[in-house]
């Protein structure tokens, strides 16, 4: 039967852990994860895990850690934000390319500078291509439901890629929600005992990590890590089925809302599509047939299924809570447009670069990006493409 219990974000996370109960777990502290390795080490305390524990000097050496420990056949999460994830930038790259089933938990929040604690997704969106499995959490319980699924996906021997299961900090990491937690034992079944083919304490069979790769080998191995992360998107699926039969909660690549019928849609990540879901409650009541999709799972990257559910759709907005610095617009935009390409029925789209730095989006910021939809539509133009949303010009 399952638990219900109140928890935040941080908490949730720190809580799939405890259950699952990891060999290694380094961590060095930044706001707003730094409550995840600290619950964890009062699970370590008081006996409730029998995980190695590691304190460290910095999110590089943090890091460093996990690849170590992981190479060695252990079963490692961790936890960052912001610059601590910049500071790991180097070994996030080596523990792709060394194919290490990491598991660490991002709680996104603006990179510096200016200085700034609170959320968007320039941390995460900025190791986008590094190799590492993305999955994105609406709330509290996904976030918890996506760290269970993520150890899983990532141990994979069709995948064997690290993961990060990323949530918006403040706003879901502290933010106390009711949540639906599993038994200990359940927890322990789904996921299962981590079992390595190939690590460095195997005396049968020596191998490297990490070592000098030379022009005659390293496009090669690139080529498998691009393999393994085509492969987990069905396993991805996989895992998701198995996790409905033990919870009844569904996941996918994204979720759609309201968008059977929609003629216009939002295209976003994380927490901001529980105000928009309100939002788009309140237009249906008008009779408008607005939607939205909700990505969940941005590398690998949905794009064919992406493109299916948007060919009936007259006109989207990508909204991005990260600036790419591209002078087009924002990640999460180039990619959708992108799958949109070869489609014969393109919908008019333009990006929103919204909520930086942590600036509130309200339902009613929602409401206008809607009626500037409605408004290409009826004019048969896209406009301005590149917008920015709730900004003092």
């Amino acid at each position: 039967m399952a638990i219900r219990d109140r928890l935040s974000g941080n908490e949730a996370i720190a809580f799939a852990m405890k259950q699952i109960n990891p060999d290694v777990l380094p961590a060095f502290p930044i706001t707003p994860s730094t409550e995840i390795p600290q619950y964890f080490s009062q699970y370590v305390a008081d006996g409730s895990v029998d995980t190695e524990f590691v304190t460290v000097e910095s999110e590089h050496s943090a890091m460093s850690a996990c690849i170590g420990s992981q190479a060695a056949g252990a079963r490692t999460f961790t936890a960052t934000s912001s610059c601590g994830l910049a500071l790991m930038f180097e070994m996030l790259y080596v523990a792709a390319s060394s194919r290490l089933p990491i598991t660490m938990a991002c709680v996104n929040r603006a990179l510096t500078g200016p200085i700034n604690i609170n959320a968007d997704h320039s941390d995460s969106m900025g190791a986008r291509d590094s190799g590492w499995i993305q999955i994105y959490s609406e709330n509290n319980q996904e976030a918890y439901d996506n760290f269970i699924q993520a150890v899983k996906i990532g141990e994979s021997q069709e995948v064997m890629l690290p993961v990060m299961v990323c949530q918006d900090g403040f706003i879901t990491s502290h933010a106390v929600e009711n949540i639906e937690l599993l038994e200990d034992e359940k927890v322990k079944s789904f996921v299962g005992e981590y079992e390595p083919q190939d690590y460095l304490l195997n005396a049968d069979r020596a191998i490297a990590v990490g070592p000098y790769d030379t022009v005659n080998f390293y496009m090669e191995h690139k080529r498998q890590q691009a393999e393994a992360m085509t492969s987990a998107k069905k396993v991805i699926l996989e895992v998701a089925k198995d996790y409905e039969k033990v919870t009844g909660r569904s996941y996918g690549f994204f979720e759609t809302y309201e968008m059977e019928d929609a003629d216009v849609a939002l295209i976003l990540i994380n927490s901001t599509a529980g105000t928009a879901k309100d939002a788009i409650d309140k237009l249906r009541s008008e009779g408008k047939k607005v939607g939205l999709i909700k990505i969940r799972v941005f590398r690998p990257f949905p794009f064919d299924e992406l493109r299916e559910v948007l060919q009936t759709v007259k006109a989207v907005a990508v909204m991005d809570r990260c600036e790419g610095f591209s002078a087009a617009g924002g990640p999460l935009f180039a990619e959708v447009r992108s799958a949109m390409y070869d489609s014969a029925n393109r919908p008019y789209m333009v990006n929103y670069i919204y909520g930086l730095g942590g600036r509130d989006v309200r339902t009613q910021d929602i409401e206008t990006v809607y009626e500037a939809l409605y408004d290409i539509v009826e004019a048969s133009n896209a406009g301005e493409v590149y917008r920015y949303l709730g900004v003092r010009e």
